[in-house]
C-alpha cells in the first residue's frame, strides 16, 4: 500500500535528541521555536476506523502524547497553536474551534477515516466550542483524560473516562518541572537591577551591600520557585497573595539575620518590606499561566485586582530603597 504524503509518521519512542530538547525546552532555550508541523500524523498502522486525538504543535506536548500510545494504532491531528501546550492555548484562542475546523479540512482527514469521532484533550474544552464543530465539519468531540498516560485506557474502556481520569491532581512535581520556565526570565530581568546596584554603589552615601543582592535573589526564588513548590499549603487563594506572603516571610527573615532591622536601618528595611514582597507577589502571579488551579477568566480577574497593590508597592519600596542608598548618611538614622 502506497504511503500518503500527506501524513507524517509519529514513533512511540523518544531519542536522546528529544529528551535534549525538553530539557531545554523546560529551562526556555529555543522555548518558542520548539514546534513540530501543524497536521496529521500517523501511530503505527492506523486504518479508516482507527481513533483520531487532537493536540496542539508545542513539541514536548506532542512528545508526551505519542510516548503514551504505544501498542496503539491511531492518528493525531496537530493544530498550529504557535507553540503554545493545550490548556494554555484554549485560554488563548489557539487550540480553539477555528483552527481545529481549518484543521480537519486542510489535512483532508474525512479521506483517511471512516467515522466522525474526534478525541480532544480535557484541558482544550476551553476553546472549543463542541457543537459549532459538529455544525460545521460534522465531527463530534469526546473530551478525553486530563493525562496522556490514560489515553489506551480510555480509548479501550469505548471512550469513557473514570472519575480518577477526570481528576486534575497538578502534584508536586507537575509543579516543580515548571518552574525553570518562571526562574530564567525572572533572572534575566533581575541582571539590570544587580548591574545598576554595582554601580550605583560608586557614588551611592550608603552602598548596597550583600543583604541586599541577597534580599533580591530570596524575592525571585520566592515567587518564581518556593511559590508553585508550596502552592497548596500556603494560605489563601490568589497565586500574588501566596507570593507576597512568602516574600514577605523570605524578606523578613534575611533583614532580621542580618541585623537590619536595627535602629539605623528602620527606613531602609521598610522600603524593602515594600518593594521585595511585590516582586514575590508578581512573580507567583505570573504562575497562574502554567497552573491548572485556574483559569482564563480567573487569571485576569486576579491580575485586575492584583496589579495596582503590586505597582505600587514596588514603587514605593524602590523610591525609599534607592533614597536612603543615594542620599543617606553613613553609620546615622536614616
Amino acid at each position: 500500500m502506497k504511503k500518503n504524503i500527506n501524513i507524517k509518521s509519529a514513533s512511540t519512542s523518544l531519542t536522546f535528541k528529544d529528551h535534549l530538547g525538553a530539557w531545554k525546552a523546560r529551562w526556555g532555550i529555543g522555548r518558542m521555536d520548539y514546534t513540530i508541523e501543524p497536521g496529521l500524523y500517523a501511530v503505527g498502522e492506523p486504518d479508516k476506523e482507527s481513533p483520531v486525538l487532537v493536540s496542539a504543535n508545542y513539541k514536548l506536548t506532542f512528545d508526551t502524547l505519542r510516548k503514551n500510545l504505544t501498542g496503539l494504532d491511531c492518528r493525531i491531528l496537530i493544530l498550529d497553536t504557535k507553540g503554545i501546550n493545550v490548556w494554555c492555548a484554549a485560554g488563548k484562542g489557539t487550540f480553539g474551534t477555528d483552527e481545529l475546523i481549518n484543521r480537519i479540512k486542510t489535512s483532508e482527514l474525512s479521506k483517511y477515516v471512516s467515522h466522525k469521532k474526534l478525541i480532544l484533550p480535557q484541558l482544550g474544552a476551553t476553546g472549543v466550542n463542541a457543537n459549532e464543530v459538529a455544525q460545521r465539519s460534522g465531527y463530534n468531540i469526546n473530551y478525553g483524560p486530563i493525562r496522556a498516560e490514560d489515553i489506551k485506557e480510555y480509548i479501550n474502556a469505548g471512550y469513557k473516562a473514570s472519575k480518577e481520569m477526570r481528576t486534575v491532581k497538578f502534584t508536586l512535581w507537575d509543579r516543580l518541572v515548571l518552574t525553570p520556565m518562571e526562574l530564567v526570565p525572572a533572572l534575566k530581568k533581575s541582571l539590570p537591577v544587580f548591574g545598576v546596584m554595582l554601580l550605583a554603589n560608586k557614588f551611592a552615601a550608603k552602598p548596597f551591600d550583600k543583604t541586599d543582592v541577597t534580599t533580591l535573589a530570596g524575592s525571585i526564588l520566592a515567587g518564581s520557585v518556593l511559590t508553585p513548590v508550596l502552592l497548596p499549603v500556603i494560605p489563601g487563594r490568589a497565586f500574588a497573595w501566596k507570593g507576597w506572603l512568602l516574600g514577605l516571610g523570605c524578606t523578613a527573615g534575611i533583614l532580621g539575620l542580618s541585623g537590619k532591622f536595627k535602629k539605623g536601618n528602620r527606613l531602609l528595611s521598610a522600603g524593602s518590606l515594600l518593594l521585595y514582597p511585590a516582586v514575590s507577589s508578581y512573580l507567583a502571579m505570573n504562575f497562574t499561566g502554567s497552573s491548572t488551579y485556574t483559569s482564563p477568566s480567573g487569571v485576569n480577574k486576579e491580575m485586575k485586582k492584583a496589579l495596582p497593590f503590586i505597582v505600587g508597592a514596588a514603587a514605593a519600596g524602590a523610591a525609599i530603597t534607592l533614597g536612603v542608598h543615594l542620599f543617606g548618611k553613613r553609620g546615622k538614622t536614616q
